[in-house]
């Protein structure tokens, strides 16, 4: 069983799971990406920390210093999980949007999410 992201109870008053292994892969990927180093107690170096990116000058430094961070934090978390296949960061006022393309090693399916993140 895993949790649903974000945290809540299901119909039955028990705590939620995810619907399938696609869902929670998801949910892994969001919370890697939005997660502040520091943020969890028992693995302070766990997160990207791309929120802080966002008050930053958009720009191609912004952009590139995104990818940076999303590719390594999810090579390094998730490794065991995705193959990375593509990834395109863009940053537009007070928005960043991250566009992933990656392989679930498991199954060997393909998928692709979009992590949007404003202030």
């Amino acid at each position: 069983m895993h949790l649903d992201h974000a945290f809540h109870f299901d119909n039955r008053g028990r705590t939620a799971s995810a619907k399938d292994e696609t869902d929670y892969i998801q949910d892994l990927i969001e919370l890697t990406l939005l997660t502040s180093p520091g943020e969890r107690v028992n693995h302070p170096e766990f997160g990207a920390g791309l929120g802080a990116l966002i008050f930053e000058p958009a720009g191609g430094n912004l952009t590139e210093a995104a990818e940076f961070m999303t590719r390594s934090n999810l090579q390094r978390w998730l490794q065991n999980l995705i193959v990375i296949d593509e990834l395109n960061v863009e940053a537009e006022d007070s928005t960043l949007t991250i566009y992933l393309s990656y392989i679930v090693i498991a199954t060997g399916e393909r998928s692709e999410q979009t992590v949007v993140r404003r202030t």
